[in-house]
């Protein structure tokens, strides 16, 4: 797996940023898409800082939580 760099949190974060963004401006779906991107990477780079001292709260629930989260973006009926 290759490694996380600041580069890419700073992509993640500004994923969430423009995530939130365009679902305030009525694109749901990719908004709700590029938030449980920026999320997943987050919480990617997060599991490999805790090393061999792992917690299933903080390493795999934010996981779920994005990949929920993909799943109901895809999910939503399209457009109205």
């Amino acid at each position: 797996m290759r490694a996380i760099t600041t580069f890419n949190l700073r992509l993640a974060q500004g994923a969430l940023i423009a995530g939130v963004a365009i679902g305030a401006l009525s694109f749901v779906r990719t908004g709700a898409l590029l938030i449980a991107a920026g999320t997943a990477v987050i919480a990617l780079s997060r599991f490999n800082q805790l090393g061999a001292r792992r917690r299933i709260i903080e390493c795999y629930f934010p996981l779920a939580i994005a990949a929920t989260l993909f799943a109901v973006a895809v999910a939503l009926p399209k457009g109205l």
